[in-house]
């Protein structure tokens, strides 16, 4: 079998991780933009990663806030943190990401982080040359639902590439149950800050650097591919 595209998750995949320090800061400006000037701590850290429709709910009803206005602000001020670290040249890709280049399949992005964001990711990082589709969340609660591990970007990823057979690369659990729910195979990458992560579920392939991807079965890969990583392990 070959692999009709390949697609990968951004954050800590191609980009490094933002700071928690940043991401905390995000979600303290959202509460001030909608007028809440001293909100709790546990609210500022339940409102910064992981976030549920529940849990905007939830927060709302505690300072009496429109929920889609205050997510919608709290997308906005950590799309706006994440885009200045990167313009700051404090959000930096990875280095291997130059083995995308080598990849003869149509390739797409599907994050969790918001559209804005993956925007300027494209943008400041010149990688719009790379990728023909990518998916970032929309500003609303019901992207929520649709989120990692749901398929539904993936999915659009795939129709967009029209493409029946897939890979999907991530750094998380949710990346690869979120190919699982799709019917299309994953290769974990296990970067330093994941390398004592212990799955419960199995990806199709376990990675150490996107080189690595080069010697995946049904990756179709230019003749003159470096040969910069191991090889990838079922």
């Amino acid at each position: 079998m070959q692999y009709d595209a390949v697609i990968f998750d951004n954050d800590g995949v191609l980009v490094r991780l933002s700071p928690l320090a940043v991401l905390r800061e995000a979600s303290r400006a959202a509460f001030e933009a909608v007028g809440v000037t001293d909100p709790a701590a546990e609210h500022v850290e339940q409102m910064m990663l992981g976030v549920t429709p529940a849990d905007v709910r939830e927060v709302s009803e505690v300072y009496s806030l429109d929920p889609d206005a205050f997510w919608a602000a709290r997308d906005g001020a950590a799309a706006d943190a994440q885009i200045s670290e990167m313009r700051d040249g404090r959000l930096s890709c990875y280095d291997d990401v130059a083995a995308l280049e080598h990849i003869r399949a149509p390739r797409g992005i599907v994050s969790t982080n918001q559209q804005e964001t993956i925007d300027a990711v494209l943008d400041h990082h010149d990688f719009s040359h790379l990728f023909a589709t990518a998916y970032g969340r929309e500003p609303t609660i019901e992207s929520l639902r649709r989120k990692k591990p749901e398929p539904h970007y993936l999915e659009r990823a795939m129709a967009d590439l029209d493409a029946e057979t897939a890979l999907f690369v991530g750094d998380s659990e949710t990346d690869v149950l979120a190919a699982h729910r799709a019917g299309i195979d994953s290769a974990f990458i296990r970067r330093p800050h994941r390398s004592d992560t212990e799955l419960d579920a199995s990806p199709t392939y376990e990675i150490e650097t996107l080189y690595d991807i080069h010697a995946i079965d049904g990756v179709p890969v230019a003749d003159a591919a470096a040969d910069g990583g191991t090889e990838g392990k079922r």
